[in-house]
């Protein structure tokens, strides 16, 4: 029973520790690093099409990821990027069937819906795995 207490007290602070309670956050360049991982990026482009776009991804006050098929499209805002949260819903208001760097994105709170933000889109950067990958 002497040897149970200290190996018990050793145990609770361990699991009482913020690593052991919370998981760490990766930085915003780091997270965008760890999701382009293995892909090269291409030329960048003014506009990419709203249809093939399937899905998109906030990394905080870094970027906008679209994902299109394999290809994940990084738009590094020009102005407002200090507002993308990745708890944000984006609204894309356009007339086309494209999303254009001169377009601007208008970021809405997850659970109030309210108004959050905007920024003004960059160009978008093609990124494709790496050839043999």
């Amino acid at each position: 029973m002497r040897h149970l207490i200290p190996a018990l007290l050793a145990a609770a602070a361990v699991a009482a520790s913020p690593a052991a309670t919370a998981r760490e956050k990766r930085a915003p360049e780091d997270q965008l690093a760890k999701l382009l991982e293995g892909r090269v990026a291409g030329e960048p482009q003014n506009c990419i099409s709203l249809s093939s776009a399937r899905s998109s991804q906030i990394i905080d006050k870094t970027a906008i990821v679209y994902r299109a098929g394999s290809t994940l499209w990084v738009n590094r805002p020009k102005g407002g990027a200090e507002s993308l949260d990745d708890d944000d819903i984006l609204v894309t208001r356009t007339t086309g069937s494209q999303l254009c760097s001169i377009d601007a994105v208008e970021l809405r709170d997850r659970t109030s819906h309210f108004y959050a933000g905007f920024v003004s889109l960059g160009e978008f950067v093609p990124y494709r795995r790496a050839k043999g990958e």
